[in-house]
């Protein structure tokens, strides 16, 4: 068992609250002592002899409470990472601000230990530019996000602002306690004594990296999507991360087995929420990687009950629809400085054929650089390695590149930093 540390989980008032009984009870369950600190709003939504029962500590909201030991001080001193979730717009703004009207607030604000915020709020709340300033503030200095996600939120409505799975955010934090960049970078391979750490060229960048392949339903048992395993993507957030960027990867139905400590990870499953859940965290991202293999088209009406063979006169006739442009909308709303890179995924059968198609797509999407592939039964999708022509957005070939998909993208990588100057 790793060593014990000292963990607080933070309980802010959201609907969410009832999640943070999973955190508490996978961080207790490693080993590790757990304090809860919820605000009064929080125990509006979870009871407080519920987390002192899962926490085996007393859990308490006064700042006036055990005033001889200094409290509101002490436990931020104690501990080894702090942890809210879930954390609300009212939560993230004061943190922010170093508001500390709280036992949470001074319990925060006298402490150095890493702070992770697990955000869950209205996606209207989430996207609104106070919001957006206070996250880009905290990043800044080096508070760690995990989410939000995208999806069914409290009533009808649905979109980012969902708070991630306990399970996502007890890993992002343990990973941040128990192992260092370089190791969680690593694909699943022990580090060797004679290997050099790393560079870390891409120290203090946001890197947004799309990766799988969605999925657009016909009806409740059925989709329309491809054969995308999520490898190449998963490789560039994992890359991106043992080269110092903080990652958040945006990720449409990946194979078992890739697993992404230390990296924030956005579930999606269609091309719509794909295009929202980018949409909501490229604006402070400085390098955005599209490596998800995006569905062209979907179903112009999805069936609310399965679709029968009965009665359909020997075959079936579907109306599909575009879906939107994300690389497009990206390269248009690009900020100063910002980097976007782009996949082709080609079925042509010869080289000449793969760059002509490589050149015109280029010239459409006009990202700053555009990694050319060919897929087929057996290249590409679903495979450790892979081959690409890398192509910057005058069509000229900048590099070339071969072998396991993590080798593949620390060659696209160094052509990002190179792009930076």
């Amino acid at each position: 068992m790793a060593e014990q540390k000292t963990i607080v989980v933070g309980i802010t008032g959201g609907i969410a609250a009832y999640k943070a009984v999973g955190v508490i009870r996978l961080f207790v369950k490693a080993g590790h002592d757990v304090h809860v600190v919820p605000t009064e709003a929080a125990l509006r939504f979870v009871g407080l002899p519920t987390l002192e029962a899962l926490s085996r500590n007393p859990v308490t909201v006064s700042l006036y409470d055990d005033v001889a030991a200094v409290r509101h001080v002490a436990l931020g001193q104690k501990a080894d990472l702090i942890v809210v979730a879930p954390a609300t717009a009212n939560t993230i703004a004061k943190i922010a601000y170093g508001l500390s009207d709280d036992l949470l607030g001074t319990t925060i604000l006298a402490s150095t230990a890493p702070l992770v915020l697990a955000p869950a709020m209205h996606t209207a709340m989430w996207a609104n530019p106070a919001t957006q300033a206070n996250v880009a503030t905290l990043l800044d200095r080096g508070v760690t996000l995990v989410g939000p996600e995208v999806g069914a939120l409290t009533g009808a409505d649905s979109g980012a602002g969902r708070m991630s799975e306990p399970e996502q955010i007890a890993e992002a934090a343990l990973a941040i306690l128990d192992l260092p960049t370089a190791a969680r970078a690593d694909e699943g391979a022990p580090a060797r004594a004679d290997e050099a750490p790393p560079v870390r060229d891409l120290e203090s960048l946001r890197v947004v990296i799309s990766a799988g392949g969605t999925r657009e339903p016909l009806d409740p048992v059925r989709f329309l999507g491809n054969r995308s395993s999520g490898k190449q993507g998963v490789a560039f957030a994992r890359a991106a991360l043992a080269r110092g960027a903080e990652v958040t990867l945006v990720a449409a139905h990946l194979d078992p087995g890739l697993e992404t400590p230390g990296i924030r990870v956005i579930p999606v499953q269609t091309a719509s929420e794909l295009a929202l859940a980018v949409e909501s965290v490229a604006e402070l991202a400085d390098v955005v990687v599209m490596a998800a293999a995006v569905a062209d088209y979907r179903p112009a009406t999805v069936a609310e009950s399965k679709i029968k063979k009965d009665g359909q006169g020997g075959g079936l006739v579907l109306h599909l629809v575009e879906n939107p442009d994300i690389l497009a909308a990206l390269t248009r709303a690009r900020r100063p400085g910002q980097i976007i890179v782009g996949f082709a995924a080609e079925t042509a059968p010869t080289r000449d054929e793969l760059l002509e198609l490589g050149r015109a797509k280029a010239a459409r999407k006009k990202a700053d650089l555009l990694v050319v592939n060919v897929v087929g039964w057996a290249a590409g999708f679903g495979s450790d390695d892979n081959t690409v022509v890398v192509l910057a957005g005058d069509g000229s070939i900048v590099a070339e590149a071969a072998g396991t998909k993590r080798a593949v993208a620390d060659a696209v990588l160094d052509e990002v930093v190179a792009l930076r100057g």
